[in-house]
């Protein structure tokens, strides 16, 4: 089930982003965030109904995952394009979660009228690539050596969608 993120949720959805930052490689953040770091990029997504930060829980009601569609620029004019970004806790990866989420996002990016979804990925990361590719997005930039991660220089690839 994918539902909006509450604020009982938060301790959840850091445990999974610290996961990623500690492995690296799909995230460019080098130390692990806090609660309240955490917190506070959940309220930077304003107003809620459009910019809509969700959990997506197992068959036991337990959190796998969080997603979020965010501002692509503070700008007026970049209004209608929305950058997605998901995590997927690693003991919950490859069972189709991802998938699950990305779908929701595109769908609802959809909804609320944006007319581009947007999406940075380390060209490393193959699941991440072949759901980009699944949903239909276009690689539109590719940067060699953008991030380091704590452990490499990593690669950037940048895929958009039309909606």
């Amino acid at each position: 089930m994918i539902r909006d993120a509450q604020d009982q949720d938060l301790s959840a959805i850091t445990d999974i982003y610290n996961e990623a930052v500690v492995a690296g490689g799909s995230t460019a953040d080098l130390t692990p965030r806090t609660l309240e770091q955490r917190r506070a990029w959940v309220a930077s997504h304003e107003p809620r109904h459009d910019f809509p930060v969700v959990v997506l829980e197992d068959e036991n009601g337990k959190v796998v995952g969080f997603g979020s569609l965010s501002r692509f620029h503070p700008r007026a004019g970049y209004d209608g394009v929305v950058e997605l970004s998901y995590y997927i806790a690693t003991a919950a990866q490859q069972k189709g979660y991802g998938t699950q989420m990305v779908s929701w996002l595109v769908n609802k990016a959809r909804q609320l009228g944006n007319r581009k979804a947007n999406a940075l990925i380390f060209a490393s990361n193959a699941g991440s690539i072949a759901l980009m590719k699944h949903f239909g997005f276009t690689r539109y930039g590719f940067l060699p050596q953008a991030c380091f991660d704590g452990h490499r220089y990593l690669d950037m690839s940048y895929w958009y969608l039309d909606l």
